[in-house]
C-alpha cells in the first residue's frame, strides 16, 4: 500500500483543469470550440433520442416543462458563456469536443509531471480516478487524445457532476462509498481552494497544485508545484 507522508493511501483522485492540464487549454481551446459549434449543432442532435434527453434535463434545470427548443439551446449558449457547470450543458460540450478529437482539430495538453507520474503510479499499481466538472465522456476523451498519447489505461473510474457539486463534502463521501474506501485512505488533488476543503471536510486527505498563474493558497493546505513533490512513498506496491 503506497503511503502519504506516513499515512495509508489506497487511491489517488485528480481534478483536471488546473491540476492535470493547463486552464489556458480548456479556456482558449475547449471551450470556445464547443460555443461556436453549439447551437448547429444542439439543432441537428433534437430530433434524436439523445438531443431530447438534453432538453428534458435544461427543462428540468430550469424549472419549466413547457420552455421551447430555441430557448433550451439559448439557455445552453448561456450557461456556456457564464462558464456553469451544469450537467446538461457539460453532455453537450462533451460531443461536441468528441466531433472535435475525432477530426484532430486538436490534442489534449498535460503537464510533463502530470503524465509521467500518472503513468508510473499505475505501474505501481495505484488506483487513480478522476472527478471533474466535464462530463465522464469528455473526461475520457481528454485524457484518450493527450499530447503524449491515450492516458485511459491508466485509470480505474471516472466522477463527475452526476455525483454531485465539488464543491460539496457530501460528493466526496458518495464517491468514497462507490469505490468501498475509506473516506482517510483518499487522496484528492485539486488547484481548486473550496474543492480541497469539501474534500477535506469529507474526511478526505487533500492537496493543492499549483501551476503558472494559479493564485496562492491558504497557509493550512499543504500545497505542491508538481506531482514529484508529493511525499507519496510506493516502496510497498508491486
Amino acid at each position: 500500500m503506497p503511503l502519504l507522508d506516513q499515512q495509508p493511501l489506497r487511491a489517488i483522485v485528480l481534478d483536471i483543469e488546473g491540476t492535470t492540464t493547463d486552464i489556458a487549454f480548456v479556456k482558449n481551446t475547449l471551450f470556445p470550440y464547443a460555443e461556436e459549434r453549439l447551437e448547429s449543432f444542439m439543432v441537428d442532435l433534437v430530433p434524436t433520442a439523445e438531443g431530447q434527453a438534453i432538453l428534458a434535463q435544461v427543462r428540468a434545470e430550469v424549472g419549466d416543462a413547457d420552455l421551447s427548443v430555441d430557448d433550451c439551446i439559448a439557455q445552453l449558449l448561456r450557461w456556456a458563456r457564464a462558464d456553469q457547470k451544469v450537467t446538461p450543458l457539460k453532455a453537450v460540450q462533451g460531443m461536441i469536443w468528441e466531433e472535435g478529437y475525432r477530426t484532430k482539430a486538436y490534442y489534449s495538453h498535460i503537464y510533463d509531471d502530470a503524465a509521467a507520474h500518472i503513468q508510473e503510479w499505475h505501474r505501481r499499481g495505484v488506483p487513480l480516478y478522476i472527478y471533474s466538472s466535464g462530463s465522464i465522456a469528455a473526461q475520457k476523451l481528454l485524457f484518450a487524445n493527450t499530447i503524449v498519447g491515450d492516458l485511459t489505461p491508466c485509470f480505474s473510474g471516472y466522477f463527475d457532476t452526476t455525483t454531485g457539486a465539488k464543491v460539496d463534502p457530501n460528493s466526496y463521501q458518495k464517491i468514497a462509498e462507490t469505490l468501498g474506501i475509506s473516506l482517510q485512505e483518499l487522496l484528492f488533488l485539486s488547484d481548486h481552494p473550496g474543492e480541497l476543503a469539501a474534500a477535506r471536510q469529507a474526511g478526505w486527505q487533500a492537496c493543492a497544485v499549483q501551476r503558472p498563474g494559479t493564485p496562492d493558497f491558504a497557509p493550512d493546505l499543504p500545497v505542491v508545484r508538481h506531482f514529484g513533490e508529493l511525499p507519496i512513498s510506493l516502496s510497498g506496491t508491486p
